[in-house]
């Protein structure tokens, strides 16, 4: 990759991310919900996520989707399914203290897990990869320190982006936490995360 290639991804990618989608609504769920531990763990689910991809567009991304027809369309509700029930329970949950007791570890997997999922299953990320990936690069006569780079650049631009959501989810969050506020951002982000569920139910 030139550096200009590797420039211009590296903007796609956070142009990419920056635009609210399903995996931003789970990185800030999950920072309002849980706190920003849980809000990273999600953030670095949804690298995942892109890491699946851009494995599959150096391997082919379009042969193995097609194989794997079956298997993304599942993942795809599966995702929509754990957008929605994330949106529920976080609209049900009581206000809890920031001083309180640690969350069990065993939830961050399911942080992770949120954001990884949303990604397999959100059509933005899909259509990027199908669509606007190849465009930067050479697919066909990828090296490894190619791949390297790619992978480098994914990280830090969509990693530095979701992370950076789910700080300003957890302050939002932490600054309304004695108020009235709180139970109506909650309430906020619970219909956003349903809504964002619904969408990509939805989509073909």
């Amino acid at each position: 990759m030139t550096l200009t290639s590797s420039f211009a991804l590296f903007v796609a990618m956070i142009v990419l991310a920056a635009i609210p989608g399903p995996g931003v609504l789970a990185v800030t769920a999950r920072s309002v919900g849980s706190g920003l531990p849980h809000g990273l763990a999600a953030a670095t689910g949804v690298v995942f996520g892109d890491y699946v991809f851009i494995v599959f567009a150096l391997l082919g991304l379009v042969t193995l989707s097609n194989l794997m027809g079956e298997l993304f369309i599942l993942i795809k509700y599966v995702g929509a399914a754990y957008l929605i029930w994330l949106g529920v329970t976080l609209m049900l949950s009581k206000p809890q203290n920031t001083s309180g007791k640690a969350v069990a570890a065993p939830r961050y997997a399911a942080s992770f897990a949120a954001g990884f999922i949303t990604t397999l299953g959100n059509p933005k990320a899909i259509f990027f990869y199908i669509s606007f990936f190849p465009a930067f690069l050479d697919l066909s006569s990828v090296a490894l320190i190619d791949a390297v780079i790619i992978f480098a650049i994914a990280t830090i631009a969509i990693g530095g982006v979701m992370a950076a959501y789910a700080c300003i989810a957890y302050t939002a969050s932490t600054r309304y936490s004695n108020h009235t506020g709180s139970r109506w951002l909650k309430v906020g982000s619970g219909s956003m995360l349903i809504g964002s569920g619904i969408f990509v139910a939805a989509r073909s």
